[in-house]
């Protein structure tokens, strides 16, 4: 049984969310502040975190860069916010996608439902050799690990999955709208930003100068090429 980790401080609304999915078969824990959110995160074992954006204490942005730190699984923030910088700020800081409050029990189950697919069809790349390696940059997909000159590199599931799947295709031109759709899909409440968005964070990782990018190449109007050569 797939094991989800609400984070929210509202009783109501962290009960309400963990009945929709026990529901639909999903057991699932509640942590009602940003600390025990934590805890939970570090001593259990869940697929997927709801992590409400307004906590007391540490608050859901500075919560979901923790949460970064150690874990690859989707994280929705879950928020009553709309506003564009806030999508920004969210997904700068490791979350996968969002859902704006009031919300249907449909719209909660079928997020959680795409988002834990989605990662476990990704984690699941039989069909990939088991190394990408290009210039000084090596990605490890058995073990879903990123070194550069032999460093190790922290990424988040988006952001691994996204440098996976432009490497295995180097030298082809791929829209934002092309990579949003292959990897967060078009029943995602995000927008083309989160490319973008992931594309900066992927290029301070990986190049030696992300304002003069040598592997992931911004082709003006188009979209991204990842370099071979």
């Amino acid at each position: 049984m797939k094991k989800i980790l609400i984070i929210e401080d509202e009783t109501d609304i962290a009960e309400l969310e963990r009945d929709y999915l026990e529901v639909n078969g999903f057991d699932s824990d509640i942590a009602s502040t940003g600390e025990e959110g934590l805890h939970l995160a570090r001593t259990h074992s869940y697929n997927l975190i709801l992590l409400d954006l307004m906590l007391p204490g540490i608050d859901g942005l500075e919560l979901c860069k923790k949460l970064r730190g150690f874990l690859d699984i989707p994280i929705l923030m879950v928020t009553v916010r709309k506003e564009d910088i806030d999508k920004i700020r969210g997904f700068d800081r490791g979350a996968d996608d969002y859902i704006v409050k009031p919300f249907t029990p449909s719209e909660l189950v079928a997020r959680v439902k795409a988002h834990i697919s989605r990662y476990d069809r990704l984690i699941s790349r039989d069909s990939l050799k088991d190394e990408i390696e290009i210039k000084n940059l090596r990605v490890d997909l058995d073990s879903r690990r990123v070194y550069v000159d032999n460093a190790e590199k922290t990424f988040t599931a988006k952001e691994f999955d996204l440098l996976v799947f432009m490497a295995s295709h180097p030298e082809r031109v791929f829209s934002k709208e092309h990579l949003f759709e292959r990897l967060w899909g078009y029943d995602s409440l995000g927008d083309i930003t989160t490319v973008t968005v992931h594309i900066r964070k992927i290029r301070e990782k990986i190049e030696q100068d992300p304002s003069v990018p040598k592997l992931i190449e911004t082709i003006w109007g188009v979209g991204y090429r990842f370099k071979k050569e």
